[in-house]
């Protein structure tokens, strides 16, 4: 998808772009609410219409002449949306007619000189509706008429796009991989996620919770696609009052479970909350890949190079699954280790991937077996026959068994850490299940 064309939907707020993102995505992806400045950043989605992929990108809605400095930030996205975008998507709202601010837009897009459809939304009466002759006044062709809340007349407005897209070009690629930004409201995600991109794509402001959506950003790194999803931050359910903040908690928590790699960021001042455990459980429960990655580290004065080890010592004596997590320390500000965490990234996305091959795991069981054998209750022996990998992302091994079920959790445990010694699979959550033989299973 990283040679795909780009469409972004732009246009003053609430005049229903989340919903046309949402409609043509085909899933609920980008918040809907009644308020205005709902969508902040650039929330972007993969469309797929007549076997032609493309970017789309909803954008937060546009105040040209609003000089607060969430609106200034909003501005410089759509901005940035319409540059990178090949084609555009300005939608107007017939329920109110032509507005001072589509006036100001369509006289900026001009300037733009992109690819455009001037798009008119909520025309929930069609064929009969005609109010979208009205914005023949803004100068930018034919208006085309759409209802993005019932569909009406989308499907040909998607005709429109693709055939104003780009020749399509052959490219063929991995997989990519999908990386949730995580973390508490406010420990500095999409300044980090920023600094990775190398640009402002998400908007930055000093009010916490700015990011609503759960924003998905390509990027291109080493020969793979990189999709970072920026979330909202995750609190407590308790503190979580208002429906677009719960709605946004419930974003994040979809982007863990969709995630190959969940970076968990924590604000290295605050040191790990109970809160910061609970997602990287969820997110380790999940099966996704996890780094842990102290943003801030440049504040912190006094340090040596025990520092980091001591902290690290402290928070895995509370969760002991964090032993086979990497923590990375960085700074969104400086861009501290910012390629290296790129770099870590790649790197348990493999090891998340890894394979290994039969044989060879029937090398390390058989010798884990003779250093320890299972315990062996009243009744049969218990005895481990042969094992197998049997999936990936993240691994998972089957072992057979003539007693699967007499087999305690914790010499499934001394198993997985036998397992992490030979192949390590360093920020990759692994499983073992046990099986009884065939013929067994069958008799029984």
């Amino acid at each position: 998808m990283s040679g795909a064309p780009t469409v972004a939907i732009i246009g003053r707020p609430n005049v229903g772009k989340s919903t046309l993102f949402n409609r043509f995505i085909g899933r609920r992806e980008a918040i809907v609410d009644g308020r205005p400045g709902v969508t902040r950043d650039r929330n972007f989605g993969v469309v797929d219409w007549n076997g032609r992929q493309f970017w789309l990108v909803d954008t937060g809605g546009l105040i040209l002449g609003a000089e607060d400095s969430l609106n200034r930030a909003v501005r410089h996205q759509v901005e940035q949306a319409v540059t990178e975008s090949d084609v555009v998507l300005f939608l107007v709202d017939v329920e109110h007619g032509v507005h001072p601010a589509d006036l100001e837009i369509a006289q900026y897009l001009r300037k733009a000189r992109r690819p455009m459809i001037l798009v008119a939304n909520k025309a929930d009466q069609l064929p009969v509706d005609s109010r979208h002759l009205a914005f023949y006044e803004l100068g930018l062709g034919d208006p085309f008429p759409v209802s993005a809340a019932v569909g009406k007349s989308s499907g040909d407005l998607l005709d429109r796009v693709v055939a104003l897209l780009p020749p399509a070009g052959a490219v063929t690629e991995e997989a990519a991989i999908d990386v949730a930004v995580v973390g508490r409201p406010n420990v500095g995600k999409s300044s980090l996620v920023n600094r990775l991109l190398g640009s402002d794509r998400l908007v930055v402001a000093d009010e916490p919770g700015t990011t609503r959506d759960a924003i998905d950003t390509p990027l291109r790194y080493e020969d793979r696609t990189l999709v970072f999803i920026d979330t909202a931050g995750l609190r407590k359910r308790s503190k979580v009052d208002d429906d677009i903040e719960f709605y946004s908690t419930l974003r994040t928590a979809r982007a863990i479970e969709r995630a190959d790699v969940c970076v968990l960021v924590v604000d290295a001042r605050d040191g790990v909350h109970v809160q910061d455990l609970k997602i990287a459980n969820d997110a380790w429960e999940r099966g996704a890949a996890l780094i842990i990655a102290v943003n801030k580290w440049d504040l912190i004065e006094e340090k040596d190079t025990n520092t980091a080890v001591r902290g690290e010592r402290e928070i895995k004596a509370r969760a002991p699954f964090l032993e086979f997590i990497p923590f990375i320390y960085v700074s969104a500000k400086t861009g501290q280790r910012a390629t290296k965490l790129l770099e870590l990234i790649l790197a348990v996305a493999r090891e998340r991937d890894k394979r290994i091959a039969t044989h060879e795991v029937n090398e390390v069981l058989g010798a884990l077996v003779d250093r320890q054998q299972p315990p062996q209750p009243v009744g049969e022996s218990v005895r481990l026959l042969y094992a197998s990998q049997i999936g990936t992302a993240p691994p998972r091994f089957a072992i057979v068994s003539n007693r699967p079920e007499a087999i305690p959790e914790s010499y499934t445990r001394y198993l997985l850490n036998g397992f992490r010694a030979a192949w390590q699979f360093t920020g990759s959550p692994i499983t073992i299940k046990f099986r009884r033989k065939r013929e067994q299973a069958a008799h029984r």
